[in-house]
C-alpha cells in the first residue's frame, strides 16, 4: 500500500471538510461525510449515473490505514485521494464519541423522482414529515433490507445527508435510489400514477396489516407514507392514501417506534409480493 499524504489540521481541505457539518454547505457543495470503514467501503463501489465514483476524499489515521488496507487500496484505486490525519481529527470531522477512523468526503446521491417513476417501482417508503436524522436513515436501510425499490424524502423531512443519518442507514444509502424535497402531493401523485397502491402507516388507522394481508390486497405496487414519530401524520397526509393501515399490537406495548413500524410493514409486502409472483 502506498504511503497516504499527511494532511494539517489547518489544510483548505480539512476546513472544506469542517463545513460539511452544515446543511446549506453541503446542498452548495453536493459533497456529504461518511465514517466508518462499512459507509467508506459502500462509497468505495458506488457509482453515479456518469460511472463517477462516490468517493471522492478519504482521511485516515495511521492505525486505520493499517486495519483497512483493503479499503484505504481499494479508495485510491477508485480516484479518491487519501490522506493521513490524526485521532483527534478524524474525531472532531466525524462527530462521533468513537470514530473508526476512516472519513469518507463523498458525492450527493440522490436520484431525480421522475428516474423512479420510470422504473416502475413496486415497493417505495415515503418519508413524510420525518424530521429525526436517526430515525430516516434507520428507515432507509430498513427498505434496503426489505428489497425496497427506492425511498423518497419529501421537502418537509430532515436533510438525508444529516451525519446522523448517513450513519444510522448503515451503508444502505449507497444502495438504492433515494429522491429528496419532494412536496408529498407530488410524490404521492407520481406514484400512485405509476402503478402503486398509496398506503399510509398510522397507529390509529383504520385498518389492520393483519387484515389486508389475509385479505391478499398487499400484493401489488406499493408505496408506504411514514411519519412523524411524535405526532405521525397530519389528517391532509393521512387523505392522500388509499388506505390508513395500523400496525396490530398483540401486546402491552403502547406503540412501537417509527422506525420498527416501518420494517414490519414494508416487509410485510414484501412477503406479499413475493407470494403473488411465485
Amino acid at each position: 500500500m502506498a504511503t497516504p499524504e499527511l494532511i494539517s489540521p489547518r489544510s483548505p481541505r480539512v476546513t472544506a471538510a469542517r463545513k460539511l457539518a452544515r446543511r446549506a454547505s453541503r446542498t452548495k457543495e453536493r459533497r456529504f461525510l461518511a465514517e466508518g470503514p462499512q459507509a467508506v467501503r459502500e462509497a468505495v463501489e458506488h457509482r453515479g449515473p456518469g460511472g463517477e465514483p462516490g468517493l471522492v476524499e478519504l482521511f485516515t489515521t495511521v492505525e486505520a490505514a493499517e486495519r483497512y488496507a483493503g479499503i484505504v487500496d481499494a479508495a485510491r484505486d477508485a480516484g479518491a485521494r487519501v490522506l493521513f490525519a490524526p485521532d483527534e481529527l478524524i474525531a472532531e470531522l466525524s462527530g462521533t464519541v468513537t470514530p473508526q477512523g476512516l472519513l469518507g468526503v463523498c458525492r450527493f446521491l440522490d436520484t431525480p423522482f421522475e428516474d423512479i417513476l420510470a422504473a416502475g417501482p413496486r415497493l417505495v417508503a415515503v418519508l413524510a414529515h420525518v424530521r429525526d436524522p436517526g430515525n430516516a436513515g434507520t428507515v432507509l436501510r430498513c427498505a434496503d433490507a426489505a428489497g425496497a425499490d427506492a425511498v423518497v424524502l419529501t421537502d418537509a423531512s430532515v436533510d438525508l445527508y444529516n451525519p446522523k443519518s448517513v450513519r444510522a442507514s448503515a451503508g444502505s444509502l449507497f444502495h438504492l435510489p433515494v429522491a429528496v424535497g419532494v412536496p408529498v402531493e407530488a410524490a404521492v401523485d407520481g406514484l400512485r400514477a405509476a402503478g402503486s397502491r398509496i398506503l399510509a402507516a398510522d397507529g390509529a388507522g383504520p385498518r389492520d396489516l393483519d387484515d389486508e394481508l389475509d385479505a391478499r390486497t398487499m400484493g401489488g405496487p406499493t408505496a408506504w407514507i411514514f411519519g412523524n414519530e411524535a405526532w405521525g401524520l397530519p389528517a391532509e397526509t393521512r387523505d392522500l392514501a388509499d388506505a390508513v393501515v395500523r400496525v396490530p399490537i398483540h401486546g402491552r406495548a403502547e406503540s412501537l417506534n417509527l422506525a420498527t413500524a416501518a420494517a414490519v410493514c414494508l416487509y410485510a409486502s414484501a412477503r406479499a409480493q413475493r407470494v403473488r409472483t411465485c
